[in-house]
């Protein structure tokens, strides 16, 4: 074991694991942050999707030791009354059905709206590409993304 301070959603936070451990895994089973959520364990599904300085990262194949003291935003941090622009898009265009897939949606769009305040159709289809809905919510998902561009002040 080793011992790890990381910075999680603006807060110093210390864990004794393994090198190797999956940064998912010290989310959710030593700093209870249940919001992000393990898919496939491959970095193929996106469940898994926080932000590591600001970029849409899959925690099941990144080893806390890679994190070092770049922030970590899990979805729980994205905003802290759940008020971000996406969330609220995601309710009022009722997105989500099983909901799994959410956090990660919701992590990966954030990322997404960074880098293109105002993102096309193509430059959505491809960040949000690595982010599977088995729900196929994905029409709703596009429509999110742009009404939440839009209230942050980029155009629909």
């Amino acid at each position: 074991m080793t011992t790890h301070t990381l910075k999680i959603n603006n807060q110093s936070r210390t864990v004794d694991v393994a090198a190797d451990t999956p940064l998912l895994w010290v989310l959710r089973d030593h700093l209870s942050l249940f919001g992000t959520k393990y898919g496939c364990g491959l970095a193929q599904c996106g469940a898994c999707t926080v932000h590591v300085d600001g970029k849409a990262t899959r925690s099941c194949m990144t080893p806390v030791s890679a994190v070092g003291q770049q922030a970590v935003t899990t979805i729980e941090g994205l905003d802290a009354n759940k008020a971000h622009p996406l969330q609220r898009a995601w309710c009022e265009l009722d997105v989500p059905q099983c909901g799994y897939c959410q956090g990660g949606q919701i992590m990966a769009a954030a990322a997404l709206l960074k880098q293109h305040p105002s993102p096309t159709d193509e430059q959505i289809d491809v960040a949000m590409a690595g982010v599977l809905c088995r729900c196929g919510t994905y029409v709703r998902i596009r429509a999110a993304i742009k009404d939440a561009a839009a209230k942050m002040g980029g155009r629909k």
